[in-house]
C-alpha cells in the first residue's frame, strides 16, 4: 500500500470516474485502474462497483477512502510542519464553526490568520454542534466551537461566551429586541423547531417544562436556514440564538425578541482533543479564534451574548 494508491482511491471516490480521476492526478487511465486493482488484491476485497452514476465505493471501499483521506491529510500536514520558513508557524488546521456563528467569525478569522500567519492553511467546516463533536471525536477536526458541553476524558472544552435564545417571528408580529417575550406567549403560536434530539431543541423543551406550557410543533428541521424561511413564509414562530436571526431582524424581514419567563441561554465552548501533540499551527489558530469571539462580543456584533465570566448563572 503506498501513497499513490491512496490518492487514487480517494480521487475516484470524489469524482466517481476513473477517467476524470486520471486527469486530476495527471496519469493515464490504466495506471489509476492498476493502482486500485493492486490495492484490492492486497486487501482481498472490492473497493468500487460500477453503477449508472459512475464508480461508487463498496462498504469496504468507503472505509478505506475515509482512512486514506485522513492519512493523506496527516502527510500533508507533516510536510507543511517540517519544511516551514524559519521563524514562522506553518501547517494545516481544520476548524469547526457552528452554523449560526459562521457568518460572524469565518471571514475575520481567515483574514487575521492570512495576515499574521501566512504559512497556516485553514479548512473550515460548518454544522450543528452534535455533528461537529462527532467529527472532533473522529479526528476530522483539530478544534471546534460547540455548545452546552463540558470537558470529557477525551475532549477539553474551554468556555467562551453565553448567548440568549430569541423567539423569532414574522415582521408583522412586532417583536422587539429590547423587549423580552414570555415563553408562554411564544407557545401560543405554531412553532417551527429543530428536530428532536438536537441540542437546541433540548434547551427549548426544557424551558417549556419550566414554563408549564405545551408546544405546538408543526414542522421540524435540522436547518437553521429552513427555520427562518418557514417563519418568513408564515408557517409559525421559531426559537434561535440571537445571532442566527440578527441579519433578518436588521433588514426588517423578521422580528425577534429574547425569551423570558424563563430566559434561555446556551454556552459556547472551544472544543479540542485532550490528548496528543498540539501542533503550533493549531495553537495560533485557537488563540485567534478566541480573540475573534471576544472581539465580536465586545463590539456588540454578537447579539445577546456575554463573555462566559460575565454571564448570568443558574439559567438554562
Amino acid at each position: 500500500m503506498d501513497v499513490k494508491q491512496l490518492k487514487a482511491i480517494v480521487t475516484v471516490a470524489e469524482v466517481g470516474s476513473v477517467t476524470r480521476a486520471a486527469e486530476l492526478l495527471h496519469l493515464v487511465q490504466p495506471a489509476v485502474t492498476r493502482q486500485i486493482r493492486t490495492l484490492e488484491q492486497e486487501l482481498g476485497v472490492s473497493l468500487f462497483e460500477r453503477t449508472a452514476q459512475g464508480m461508487r465505493p463498496t462498504r469496504a471501499g468507503s472505509i478505506m477512502v475515509d482512512r486514506a483521506r485522513r492519512a493523506l491529510g496527516e502527510l500533508e500536514r507533516a510536510r507543511a510542519e517540517v519544511r516551514p520558513t524559519p521563524g514562522t508557524v506553518a501547517g494545516i488546521v481544520t476548524i469547526g464553526l457552528l452554523e449560526s456563528t459562521s457568518d460572524l467569525l469565518a471571514e475575520p478569522l481567515v483574514s487575521a490568520i492570512a495576515r499574521h500567519h501566512p504559512g497556516v492553511r485553514l479548512r473550515l467546516m460548518t454544522a450543528y454542534s452534535g455533528h461537529l463533536q462527532q467529527w472532533l471525536d473522529d479526528g476530522d477536526l483539530d478544534l471546534t466551537l460547540l455548545y452546552n458541553l463540558d470537558s470529557t476524558p477525551s475532549l477539553s472544552a474551554r468556555p467562551l461566551v453565553r448567548e440568549r435564545l430569541w423567539a423569532v417571528a414574522p415582521a408583522s408580529a412586532g417583536l422587539c429586541v429590547d423587549r423580552p417575550v414570555p415563553f408562554a406567549e411564544v407557545a401560543r403560536n405554531p412553532l417551527v423547531m429543530p428536530a428532536s434530539g438536537h441540542a437546541l431543541r433540548s434547551l427549548i423543551d426544557a424551558a417549556a417544562v419550566r414554563a408549564g406550557v405545551d408546544l405546538e410543533v408543526v414542522v421540524q428541521t435540522n436547518s437553521m436556514r429552513l427555520q427562518k424561511r418557514l417563519v418568513l413564509a408564515g408557517q409559525g414562530w421559531t426559537v434561535l440564538p440571537g445571532l442566527g436571526a440578527a441579519e433578518e431582524v436588521t433588514r426588517g424581514t423578521l422580528s425577534a425578541a429574547p425569551l423570558s419567563e424563563p430566559d434561555v441561554w446556551r454556552s459556547i465552548v472551544l472544543g479540542a482533543p485532550r490528548f496528543g501533540r498540539t501542533p503550533p499551527a493549531v495553537d495560533v489558530v485557537a488563540q485567534e479564534l478566541v480573540r475573534q469571539v471576544n472581539l465580536a462580543v465586545a463590539e456588540g456584533r454578537w447579539p445577546s451574548a456575554v463573555q462566559e465570566t460575565d454571564a448570568p448563572a443558574g439559567r438554562a
